[in-house]
């Protein structure tokens, strides 16, 4: 559509009061939108309705916003201004891919008397018949979280860099689920990358991650997985569904592999006691690295919504009321064009 984006995030407070509480701090949405490979510039604090004196402010030729309507908090749309000044543009929205649809699948993991996810004890988590029983008698609210995104080989396509290392380059290789990809992920990806010249990214399917984090866990597919490490511009290729333990077909199949590099926290031996970095550790190319993000998990994150769960359930709710006035808007819209 252009040639240069720019990306306006909200602040925690913007969001908080039009929409209701944030599960990512705005430092770490600056991180992760910062990091994806289309963006080109970000604006931080940027206003919930957007004005005409805010596109002149950063040199904003049009805007772009998927074909729903969005509202503030007093009913209005965000984006009135731009479309009545025809500087304004749509684009179709990715079905099953929203930041309602996975606080849905988190409400159906955070019941009371379900467990927290344990990181002194990753095997410990969360009850998956609790999440059934849950699920079965809950309202249209929460049945989002059984409509999980399904991407294609084109898909894929398009969010991978295509680049292949050049002779010469040192290959860095780490792995992981990177289950609701965030800022952690990515200083983690940032740090991985100073130790080469090409970052490949092993990442593990649904089962493996099932089997070493319990319960319901992850709460993103495969599918979804890849293409949030993809997005991330400090990554240069994939290998999906990578094993748990690091073995010779990952380091020496797909590109020869110079250094394994892993985060800080501890690993969960694999299913028959291994330990999953044994073998770079004795060929001499594992490090284990910090970052200033170390401390964020994906499952601080679930925690986030398990200690404010009252919270997020009556932001679904209200995201429901929301969805009705806006449906209403946009077959006002619509009606008006027709004429």
């Amino acid at each position: 559509m252009g040639d240069y984006l720019v990306v306006g995030i909200h602040s925690d407070a913007e969001i908080e009061k039009n929409k209701g509480p944030c599960i990512m701090r705005e430092e770490e949405r600056y991180i992760a939108v910062e990091s994806c490979k289309w963006v080109d510039e970000i604006v931080k604090d940027a206003p919930y309705v957007t004005a005409l004196e805010d596109l002149d402010k950063h040199n904003i030729d049009f805007v772009v916003h998927g074909d729903d309507i969005t509202t503030a908090a007093d009913g209005t749309d965000c984006y009135q201004q731009v479309k009545d000044a025809g500087k304004y543009k749509e684009c179709k929205r990715t079905v099953g891919v929203s930041t309602t649809e996975i606080v849905g699948r988190m409400l159906l993991l955070t019941k009371d008397h379900f467990k927290k996810v344990d990181e002194d004890n990753p095997r410990a988590t969360i009850d998956s018949d609790k999440i059934s029983d849950f699920s079965k008698g809950s309202s249209s609210l929460f049945q989002t979280g059984i409509n999980r995104y399904l991407s294609t080989a084109k898909k894929i396509v398009q969010f991978s860099s295509g680049r292949e290392p050049k002779p010469g380059d040192r290959i860095v290789y780490v792995d992981g689920a990177f289950d609701l990809f965030h800022a952690g992920h990515i200083e983690f990806f940032k740090k991985a990358r100073e130790f080469g010249d090409f970052l490949l990214v092993g990442i593990h399917d649904d089962i493996t991650v099932n089997s070493v984090k319990g319960g319901s866990l992850p709460v993103m597919n495969l599918q979804e997985r890849v293409l949030g490490v993809l997005q991330c511009k400090y990554v240069d290729e994939v290998i999906i569904g990578a094993p748990y333990s690091v073995n010779e077909d990952v380091l020496e199949k797909v590109y020869k592999v110079d250094v394994v590099v892993h985060g800080s926290g501890p690993s969960s031996p694999d299913s028959d006691g291994r330990d999953p970095y044994g073998l770079p550790k004795t060929l001499g190319i594992y490090v284990n690295v910090g970052h200033p993000m170390s401390d964020l998990t994906t499952t601080k994150i679930l925690n986030r919504v398990i200690e404010s769960r009252q919270r997020y359930i009556d932001r679904q709710k209200r995201k429901s009321n929301k969805a009705t006035h806006e449906l209403e808007l946009e077959r006002n819209a619509l009606y008006k064009t027709e004429q």
